[in-house]
């Protein structure tokens, strides 16, 4: 859906252009209270916005649409009075999603903004008009294009409306990669992807098979893959900017294309969502995609650790013992807790041989993260307070809010084992999923400064709400932007 910014409306309520614009609604902004706004469209009325608002009893709240017929010209037109709340970047993102939702069917809708964060009303708008289908197209179109005007104008919208969209369609892409089916969509699969985006995006692109994989001593990787006919893959992808960059920050996710919980198998119900168990992989390259257009300063590798965790003879079994590249060994005792098999592997590359400033992962990685947080919020691990600020701050400004768990040192015994260096799961008394997870990874991050985000939750959605859509989210992608742009 494209949006434009072609009218500039004084104090940024709409004039009653809407049939220059061939729009078939026009919206008007109200902010709490409510407030109504002095809108020149309201003299087509046959009674004041204040009445309309009392009438719907309305509260102006950021997301709330009140309607009515307005003559606009020699044609009659739809009257949104949308609420934005306080007019703070959640309530436009939200307003921005309704007003998109509201439209679907029609070719187009023009709607005054007031002063505040356009690029996250865009976001809002863009996103909300989401969709993946595959066959019979949706009932209902998503609205063609979406005019916006404000009190600022066309020339200093611009870079605003610029950055909203990239962020959205970064999300949109990381939408994409997750809810393809695994079907389709194997760890060659997802590397081919990969390496379109690289050529879309000025980035460079290595991708190691399975030959590569046993010489460089990824048995992470080798292991989790080795109950599939599709064998795994190690997918980087690297960011320089122009000039000299602030920093090297190296970005790992979990790229579990199918996830059946190998010999240790889920029962049906917990399957049917699986083929999103590559979130956190695809949120990486999402993210990756859009770094030189937002002109990030920081130089960014991207690594997506991709196999399909199935069983079969050749599995990995409950009881065998992996050696991870560097030399680490861990013990599998749950087949199904194989994520932090393979991001083991690429943390404990990145440390050896990338030389980052700081590392992030983002994965899918637990039901009791899930569990712990809900839907909404993201579960954040690191050994450094001032990344966990950086990145809970960020998450804030995007609407995709993370929520600090403990790294609790006394659960490390937990994750002990017999005959390995490392245990895959927690037991005994120190059976916190979440953290036992976090504490595994610790262990091939040597001294970096490291964060880990378990996005069990708010990766994937039951149901349409605000900007997201049901399915995949692509939770992480905004994250991780304003983090790295900020």
């Amino acid at each position: 859906m494209p949006i434009e910014t072609r009218i500039h409306a004084a104090g940024g309520t709409v004039t009653g252009t809407a049939v220059d614009l061939g729009a078939e609604a026009v919206a008007v902004p109200v902010r709490s209270g409510p407030v109504a706004p002095d809108a020149e469209v309201a003299a087509a009325l046959p009674f004041t916005l204040d009445e309309l608002l009392a009438l719907h009893k309305a509260k102006g709240e950021a997301g709330e649409i009140v309607a009515a017929p307005v003559r606009v010209g020699d044609q009659v037109r739809e009257l949104l009075l949308y609420g934005v709340g306080e007019a703070t970047p959640a309530d436009l993102r939200k307003a921005g999603a309704a007003l998109a939702r509201r439209g679907r069917g029609r070719a187009a809708l023009v709607a005054g903004v007031p002063a505040g964060d356009l690029a996250a009303f865009v976001e809002g708008a863009l996103l909300a008009s989401y969709e993946f289908r595959i066959g019979a197209a949706a009932p209902k179109r998503p609205l063609g294009t979406l005019a916006v005007l404000t009190e600022a104008g066309p020339a200093s919208d611009a870079p605003a409306i610029e950055r909203g969209t990239a962020r959205a369609r970064a999300t949109a892409l990381a939408r994409d990669l997750a809810n393809t089916p695994s079907g389709e969509k194997d760890p060659s699969w997802l590397a081919a992807r990969a390496e379109q985006v690289a050529a879309e995006a000025g980035l460079t692109v290595r991708v190691r098979g399975e030959k590569e994989l046993v010489e460089g001593g990824f048995g992470g990787l080798l292991a989790v893959g080795s109950g599939s006919a599709r064998p795994p893959r190690l997918i980087e992808l690297s960011y320089t900017p122009e000039g000299t960059p602030d920093r090297h920050v190296v970005l790992v996710g979990k790229g579990i294309t199918f996830d059946s919980g190998g010999l240790s198998l889920k029962p049906n119900d917990g399957m049917k969502t699986m083929k999103t168990d590559m979130a956190g992989g695809g949120v990486v390259i999402a993210v990756m995609s859009a770094l030189r257009g937002l002109g990030v300063r920081a130089r960014v590798t991207g690594l997506v650790a991709a196999a399909e965790n199935m069983p079969s003879g050749s599995a990995m079994r409950p009881g065998d013992v992996i050696t991870h590249f560097g030399g680490t060994t861990s013990e599998v005792l749950n087949t199904d807790a194989e994520g932090r098999l393979v991001l083991a592997d690429a943390l404990a590359y990145a440390d050896a041989e990338l030389d980052p400033d700081a590392v992030v992962d983002v994965a899918t990685l637990t039901g009791a993260a899930k569990v712990a947080l809900g839907l909404r919020h993201g579960a954040l691990f690191s050994n450094d307070d001032a990344l966990a600020a950086s990145l809970t701050a960020a998450g804030s400004a995007a609407g995709e809010p993370l929520w600090r768990l403990p790294l609790v040192d006394d659960y490390r015994k937990g994750i002990d084992s017999d005959v390995a260096d490392v245990a895959n799961m927690g037991r005994g008394d120190f059976n916190g999923g979440a953290i036992a997870a976090a504490l595994f990874l610790r262990e091939f991050v040597g001294d970096r400064t490291w964060a880990h985000l378990d996005v069990a939750g708010p990766g994937r959605a039951t149901a349409d709400d605000a900007e997201i859509t049901r399915g995949a989210t692509g939770y992480g992608t905004r994250l991780l932007l304003d983090w790295l742009t900020a």
